[in-house]
């Protein structure tokens, strides 16, 4: 059992929210919401990762599936709880990095 959660824990990371959106460069991001059709023109540093779910649960009706690259809906409710958890974690560095370069926009060519 311990072995099967060490092999997960990659993966679930790979998707997590705050990963995306701290460690990650901002078109990651940016592209993100572009191709889920985000009603989201940006996103906040500060607790980006739970954001960015909250923008993906809110995209247009038909891109946001199950499908490659978008999570089902069920994912991103469990993810972001986790989200939040670590977003507070990372909290000092997102303020610092909220005031230095604003927030993360919206790309507008997919």
């Amino acid at each position: 059992m311990k072995c099967l959660a060490t092999l997960m824990l990659p993966l679930v990371l790979a998707g997590c929210g705050t990963i995306n959106t701290v460690f990650k460069a901002d078109e990651v991001t940016s592209n993100t919401l572009a191709r889920w059709q985000s009603h989201c023109d940006s996103v906040p540093r500060i607790y980006s990762g739970a954001i960015l779910d909250f923008c993906a649960l809110h995209a247009e009706p038909g891109h946001y599936s199950s499908g490659y690259g978008q999570p089902s809906a069920g994912l991103m409710r469990v993810d972001m709880l986790f989200s939040g958890v670590a977003d507070t974690v990372v909290l000092p560095y997102t303020l610092y990095r909220q005031n230095r370069d604003g927030s993360i926009p919206r790309s507008r060519i997919e």
